[in-house]
């Protein structure tokens, strides 16, 4: 369990930056009303295909803002799985394994599982989502024995989540996966131990999780 928090603690980091980033990026854009460029230090760096990406990012998210639940899932589960394609860490970062921001993806347009199941993470909550309906659920590919991270929804904590996963352009409940062995879920609110329906037992006690949990407040504290 140590391990894994510990694993987890650079991404919740990087979440938050890469959450206000794409708020700034939201921002930037209505100054463009005003006449102000914000492309022009993006289009210096990264070039037009770059700022093209970013600029689809942030009018998808604007047009969802007051959607459905399950219109921003479909959205944001395409824009992740038709831009971003895959890639592995060894062949992209050149490490056996890497969490990359959402930025890195979009940046890159390449990443392996968990890079699709955090920019659709963040993307959501960027829309406005209530956090405490997304999970990151690692799992057990069966069908090519790996490991594997997915998203996963919850339109209430007792129902059977919806799984939004790289290898499959189709959301569907997690009944209909069979191919997936849930293990454990997580997001910036806890880590739970999975089961086959609804959320599972909430690891409360584990001093690994109250070490998460102060990692969050030192964070937003802007530490």
């Amino acid at each position: 369990m140590h391990f894994i928090l510990n694993r987890l603690k650079p991404l919740l980091s990087r979440q938050r930056r890469s959450l206000r980033l794409a708020g700034l990026i939201i921002c930037c854009l209505s100054l463009q009303s005003l006449g102000i460029d914000f492309r022009l230090p993006l289009l210096a760096s990264y070039g037009k295909t770059v700022v093209a990406r970013f600029e689809a990012w942030q009018n998808l998210i604007e047009e969802h803002r007051g959607s459905s639940d399950w219109q921003r899932l479909q959205a944001a589960n395409q824009f992740a799985n038709s831009r971003v394609a895959y890639m592995s860490d060894l062949r992209h970062w050149h490490v056996e394994d890497y969490w990359a921001t959402p930025i890195e993806t979009l940046t890159s347009a390449k990443g392996d599982c968990e890079d699709y199941a955090i920019f659709k993470y963040m993307t959501l909550l960027a829309m406005g989502m209530d956090e405490s309906k997304l999970r990151l659920m690692y799992v057990r590919a069966l069908t090519v024995d790996s490991p594997h991270i997915v998203l996963i929804y919850f339109s209430d904590p007792k129902t059977m989540p919806l799984v939004l996963d790289n290898l499959k352009d189709s959301i569907l409940p997690a009944g209909e996966r069979p191919d997936l062995k849930p293990i454990y879920s997580f997001n910036g609110t806890g880590l739970w131990l999975a089961r086959a329906q609804g959320l599972g037992k909430k690891v409360a006690a584990s001093p690994g999780v109250k070490n998460w949990q102060l990692l969050q407040q030192r964070i937003e504290q802007g530490e």
